[in-house]
């Protein structure tokens, strides 16, 4: 299917309002056509003292003004041009806004599909691209769904209309003439092919380098405190100017394109006009054309050339809006390859037996990072995975939610494939807290019950109560309304830790993943942290990532790995006691 093929589906919603909107622009084309009839009149009739037009001028005016006078006349004629000009406009703005409704209703459609769709892509997918390039994608390259149909669909209809009417009258009145002005429709079809691919090319270029600005802002703003602290704001700068004058290149490329096209297209068409003219005053010197059918024709020449004219500019501004359809029709067609499989079940609890079968996985298949991996997880056993850094414990874990599938072997879910199970209901029985607890610019109220919508006030409450929270949001000037700043900022690590164990609290579901819930804090926090996370795990199947073994030594199994393999299992002591891996962390950390 071809991309504009594809751009119409999003309209097929709005078909009645379009059609309805079409009829109208039918009948402005009409009062378009009507335009120079009066004056026309004013010249054969009342201007143009002899010949045979002003006998057929003075025999139709006759017959709808009677014996009133030429002063009159011309008022009533005059008045006719502004009334039918203004019919014409009204209905011009009745159309345009229906097409602009109807144009912003598919944006709308097309920028919900493209966000929802960017959510429900895996991880994998993430990983491999700027988050500022997928949201330019849904703020700004969806934009050209707006532009194909105000400035695509609607405005072809119109001008094409508008040209075959207007030659058909053209040709009643003159066909050698209006043989000559359509002259130079081949050269202009000729030049807009010729631009139309430079174009497109060139938009795409724009809106690459107009989603690089957009991630160095993004980046650097985001870590502004990062490049205070290091005395880096003229780097920053100098970056963000390498990239914006990047972009402003390729702005002044597709600029000059855009302008030697507009020159070739204006000097095509004023060859054109001054062809008309020339034969045409020829035909009034033979007596073969009087001087207000002249003026009409020069009317409908206007007429003919500016359809001409907007549908040139109209392939090239959708060559430049297929650019951006092009860059949302990418991201709608990538594979999800973490998707339910057909017929995959709902699940409404578990045990929480969790069981890893001879796991491979890599974000490329030329590099694993996990080989061969088999755990099991008994329900409501507490797991700790450690090893030193790039091990693959934190992608061991991704791998129990689904945030990716495996390239080989299984991970099994009370016995069951988790492939099996719809994504959502999979991870309804999961709560995750990570390193960095993210927050959203919002309020603390909302910021815990992301976890569970729909949770009540007194829900809210005991969950940041067991999460030892509330004290400290009690002390904030609006409690659980307060503002927490973007991602967090206005709170410390700490409170913003016992934050994301709210949410886990609150969620109260039967698999709980930890990924270094403490490796930020201080001892002294992260001893009042640990307390309230043994108590989160009590009666869960937990699986836990960190690099202090002290906070983990005690726990019921052990997991250790070293590059993407498991090659020790059991409990800390006897860990201890093989001399191993384990033993080599434990002794490293002065344990023993």
């Amino acid at each position: 299917m071809s991309l504009y093929r594809r751009t119409l589906v999003y309209f097929r919603p709005f078909l009645g309002p379009t059609i309805f909107a079409t009829l109208l622009t039918l009948v402005a084309i009409g009062f378009n056509l009507l335009r120079p009839v009066p004056f026309a009149y004013i010249v054969d009739g009342l201007l143009t003292p002899s010949g045979a037009a002003h006998a057929s001028a003075q025999v139709q005016l006759a017959y709808w003004f009677g014996n009133a006078s030429p002063q009159v006349i011309v008022i009533a004629l005059c008045a006719a041009i502004v009334l039918i000009n203004l019919l014409a406009g009204i209905i011009n703005l009745v159309t345009n806004l229906i097409f602009v409704r109807v144009g912003l209703s598919a944006l709308l459609k097309l920028r919900t599909e493209l966000y929802a769709y960017l959510q429900s892509l895996p991880l994998k997918f993430h990983d491999s691209r700027r988050s500022a390039d997928s949201s330019f994608r849904v703020a700004y390259d969806s934009q050209a769904i707006q532009t194909i149909y105000n400035k695509g669909f609607s405005n072809i209809f119109q001008c094409v209309v508008t040209l075959l009417w207007t030659f058909v009258v053209m040709l009643r009145m003159d066909w050698k003439l209006a043989l000559v002005s359509l002259g130079i429709v081949p050269l202009m079809v000729a030049t807009i092919r010729y631009y139309a691919l430079r174009i497109r090319t060139e938009s795409t270029t724009i809106q690459e380098r107009e989603s690089a600005v957009l991630t160095v802002a993004q980046e650097g703003l985001a870590s502004v405190r990062m490049v205070h602290a290091f005395g880096r704001e003229d780097w920053e700068v100098g970056q963000f100017h390498k990239s914006a004058r990047q972009s402003l290149q390729a702005t002044l490329k597709l600029t000059g394109t855009n302008m030697r096209s507009a020159l070739v297209i204006s000097t095509l068409m004023a060859f054109g006009t001054a062809a008309m003219y020339c034969i045409g005053s020829l035909h009034i010197l033979a007596g073969t054309l009087s001087l207000g059918d002249l003026t009409k024709f020069i009317f409908y020449l206007t007429m003919l050339y500016q359809p001409l004219e907007q549908l040139t500019y109209t392939a090239w501004a959708l060559e430049g809006a297929a650019a951006g359809m092009q860059r949302c029709f990418e991201v709608l067609d990538r594979e999800d390859d973490v998707k339910d499989m057909p017929g995959a079940a709902e699940i409404t609890e578990t045990q929480g037996g969790i069981r890893l079968e001879d796991v491979a996985f890599g974000y490329d298949e030329a590099r694993l990072i996990l080989k061969g991996v088999n755990v099991e997880v008994l329900p409501g056993q507490t797991v700790a995975f450690v090893g030193g850094t790039g091990a693959g414990k934190s992608t061991l874990i991704s791998l129990v939610p689904r945030f990716y599938d495996p390239n080989a072997g299984r991970v099994l879910l009370d016995g069951r494939d988790v492939k099996t199970i719809t994504k959502k209901s999979l991870r309804n029985q999961i709560s995750i807290v990570l390193q960095d607890t993210l927050l959203f610019s919002t309020t603390i109220r909302e910021n815990i019950a992301y976890s569970l919508p729909g949770a009540t006030e007194e829900q809210i409450i005991q969950a940041a109560k067991r999460a030892q929270a509330h004290e400290f949001i009690m002390a904030m000037p609006d409690g659980y309304a307060s503002q927490v700043g973007e991602r967090g900022g206005h709170l410390s690590v700490g409170q913003r830790q016992r934050l994301g164990i709210a949410r886990a609290f609150l969620k109260n579901a039967p698999i709980l993943l930890l990924d270094e819930p403490t490796s930020a804090l201080d001892p002294t926090t992260e001893a009042a942290i640990m307390e309230t996370i043994k108590d989160l795990m009590r009666g869960r199947t937990t699986l836990i990532i960190t690099h202090r073994i002290a906070t983990v030594h005690d726990m019921e199994k052990i997991v250790v790995l070293k590059n993407g393999t498991v090659v020790e299992q059991g409990t800390g002591p006897e860990l201890v006691a093989c001399g191993g891996a384990y033993a080599e962390l434990y002794h490293s950390a002065n344990l023993g």
